[in-house]
């Protein structure tokens, strides 16, 4: 007889689990004795990894899954105080479709000693309420309570393998402590019964059609938003666009979709009240994986175009106001049906005239629109795009970026100009402090990687930076935070003047968005985990920055923050 902690514990070392990102409290003993026994033993299970802040513990299991490939981990909290601390990474895990597995304690259901793990702290009977795996749900892909040790393992592989279904997210269990304190038979788990489902295909019908659009028009566009977080869909996807003469349009990008040095690219759209020229001039138009392929009050496709539309949840079901006028939608994994419609499309003898006409196009836009960003990267005075641009330098093969600007997103994804499918990710939601943790998390799945997190002074404030700090130092996970310093909150100051342009707010000296004087932002992270910490004020000052930066993490194996002050909001 083992207990149900331990065949907890064997679970999650069936299924890949390294890590377990854990907030203990009072609810765990069963866990924290099953953990030390485990080390006393000789027995394999996760590494234990203290997270203070239970935000920053998700975000970390956020990073590792997306830095991973999209391996799992274990995300450990205290009853329903410890699951609402999770706050928004929950969001970001659900909206980024990222497979976490979230394990919540919960209060005691016996108080008379009736069984191990009985109440014998004021705190649980404060802690214990109605419904605690509702304050969660309309986040998870799945959710259940573990009422006994018995079938521990088979609820585990059952919540894993909605995770790592399509479309992926997040997992809630919660289990008492008298479960998890109980005395269970070993069980054999056949990992084989408990794999993920197989990646949808489009009907042939769909191939036939898409590839008939496509060969046919006369300018093609793929929009798309986190294809990238399988790589080899970007594989697919270059070799549809170069084979067809396709532009590539980035609407709000969570990964690396398309090389942005190719000619077919055309670029990023994020908030820009404007009209896209791409999308304006498209006649037929092919959206791939994308929650927001473009807004319709200021940019949309022509009132003639085609719209076709492929996507791993093409009704996004949790979006209660949601449609982009798709002629077809079709529920497929993307990379399966670029495959697809590659095969077909190489069978078939495309107008080569017609598609050498494309290309011409398209490497004149991209030819203008490289020119219009390297006049933004002068250096002649210290902004996002500088900033930005001088980071770029410095990335390598082993570097991996994590992008959390909002009024900077376009700067930021425009300037850094990634190329590598894998190589740079964003949160995929948008509840902000997402990239301390996930700077630590993505460390962990590529320890020799150079990892860069950029982000607002607003998402540093929200990132937790003293939790975020102490573990970099604690766990041995350096990184590069550098923050996009405009001493406030651009981003509300931008959506009050789009809805009310000439309103009063518009000639209000302060409308409670400013942060001046800011916090010492690099004091904080030095005060709190050693980090090397530099203010930078001038743009002659960025690059010797980011040079000590990089020798602080590779070869002081220490993190650094470079509070970078760019103009006001």
């Amino acid at each position: 007889m083992i207990s149900a902690s331990t065949a907890l514990l064997e679970a999650l070392t069936e299924a890949g689990i390294t890590f377990i990102f854990a907030n203990l409290g009072s609810d765990h003993p069963g866990i924290v004795e099953a953990i030390a026994e485990a080390h006393a033993t000789g027995r394999t299970v996760p590494a234990l990894v203290t997270c203070p802040n239970e935000m920053v513990g998700l975000s970390a299991a956020h990073g590792f899954a997306q830095a991973s490939g999209g391996q799992p981990q274990c995300v450990l909290v205290h009853v329903e105080c410890g699951t609402q601390s999770l706050a928004g990474a929950i969001h970001n895990a659900a909206k980024g479709r990222v497979p976490v597995l979230i394990l919540a304690g919960a209060s005691p259901f016996t108080q008379e000693g009736e069984l191990r793990g009985s109440r014998n702290e004021f705190i649980q009977w404060i802690q214990d309420v109605h419904d605690q795996r509702g304050l969660v749900r309309g986040y998870m892909r799945y959710d259940n309570e573990i009422r006994t040790g018995r079938n521990v393992k088979q609820l585990v592989h059952r919540a894993l393998q909605f995770a790592n279904s399509e479309p992926r997210g997040p997992v809630y269990l919660m289990a008492a402590r008298e479960v998890l304190e109980e005395q269970v038979p070993e069980v054999a788990i056949d990992m084989g019964q408990w794999q993920p489902l197989a990646p949808a295909a489009l009907a042939p019908a769909g191939v036939r059609e898409i590839a008939r659009a496509l060969v046919g028009a006369e300018n093609p566009l793929v929009v798309t938003s986190y294809l990238g977080r399988k790589p080899e869909a970007v594989e697919q996807l270059v070799r549809l666009a170069r084979r067809l003469g396709i532009g590539v349009l980035d609407s709000v990008p969570n990964y690396v979709n398309f090389p942005a040095d190719d000619p077919l690219y055309r670029g990023c759209q994020w908030n820009e009240p404007v009209q896209n020229a791409a999308l304006a001039e498209a006649d037929v138009v092919l959206v791939l994986d994308s929650d927001v392929p473009w807004i319709s009050a200021h940019s949309r496709p022509g009132a003639d175009a085609k719209i076709f539309h492929i996507d791993t949840d093409p009704l996004k079901q949790a979006m209660p106001l949601w449609y982009i006028h798709a002629r077809h939608s079709y529920r497929a994994d993307v990379e399966t049906a670029l495959a697809q419609l590659n095969i077909h499309v190489d069978t078939d003898t495309p107008d080569t005239d017609r598609i050498a006409a494309r290309m011409a196009r398209l490497r004149v836009r991209h030819a203008e629109r490289m020119d219009r960003l390297a006049a933004k990267e002068t250096g002649e005075t210290l902004t996002g795009e500088y900033l930005t641009a001088c980071i770029r330098r410095r990335i390598d093969a082993a570097s991996t970026v994590l992008v959390e600007g909002i009024s900077h997103y376009t700067c930021m994804i425009d300037h850094l100009m990634s190329i590598r499918p894998g190589a740079m990710f964003t949160s995929g939601g948008g509840s902000l402090g997402w990239n301390g943790g996930a700077a630590i998390g993505a460390k962990l799945a590529r320890p020799h990687d150079t990892v860069w997190a950029l982000g607002g002074d607003g998402c540093y404030m929200f990132s937790q930076p003293s939790t975020v700090h102490w573990m970099a130092r604690q766990y041995r996970t350096p990184f590069i935070q550098v923050v996009y310093n405009n001493r406030g909150w651009k981003s509300p100051k931008l959506s009050a003047l789009a809805v009310h342009p000439h309103g009063h707010a518009s000639r209000a000296n302060e409308i409670g968005v400013t942060f001046d004087p800011p916090a010492d932002y690099a004091a904080i992270a030095a005060a709190a985990g050693g980090a090397l910490g530099i203010t930078v004020r001038a743009a002659s000052e960025v690059e010797p920055a980011l040079d000590a930066a990089l020798r602080a993490v590779r070869q002081e194996g220490r993190a650094a923050v470079l509070d970078v002050w760019l103009p006001h909001l």
